[in-house]
């Protein structure tokens, strides 16, 4: 059995996350042992590097599988935080949902229907994802201190340059 990081066990509708290493990847549970996910074709327990081929993917595949078949050797935790944020669906809702779209072919993009966008909006009919947020802000943070770098130096370069030396004879 793959290590979890709590000893709760799931119920109907609760949203698990998985730690895949360099990204997190999402499933909604729907009893009896088995997820919903929607799984790109890079989407394998133990991608680590390989998921970045998920990045290239437009489409992927609604997935009903076994709990311990998509988390693999890979951390798991039952993940419904932005239950403070968003009033979760009726149970028999987001299950009904969730089993007729088994099979679906949807669109994929990392940044904005990803497998995360695709578990929040059955659990709390909101497409979100908060690693593409952290991510971006990540980005943007790195892209802010660049610039905040390149005005420095513009500035040592127009004011800071060579003083002359008075005492020439």
């Amino acid at each position: 059995m793959a290590p979890t990081l709590y000893d709760k066990k799931p119920e109907p509708g609760d949203l698990i996350e998985i730690f895949r290493g360099t990204y997190q990847h999402w499933a909604v549970y729907i009893g009896d042992g088995f997820v919903v996910h929607l799984a790109p074709p890079s989407e394998v327990p133990g991608a680590g590097a390989n998921s970045v081929m998920s990045v290239l993917t437009e489409k992927a595949i609604v997935k009903k599988e076994e709990l311990w078949d998509v988390v693999g050797t890979n951390q798991w935790m039952i993940n419904n935080s932005l239950d403070e944020k968003y009033e979760p669906r009726l149970v028999h809702v987001i299950l009904r949902e969730a089993r007729e779209l088994v099979g679906e072919e949807l669109p994929y993009c990392v940044f904005r229907k990803n497998c995360e966008h695709f578990a929040n909006e059955l659990r709390y009919g909101k497409a979100e994802s908060r690693q593409v947020r952290k991510a971006g802000e990540v980005v943007m943070f790195a892209g802010l201190a660049a610039a905040v770098v390149g005005v420095v130096a513009l500035a040592g370069a127009l004011f800071g340059g060579k003083k002359e030396n008075k005492n020439t004879e």
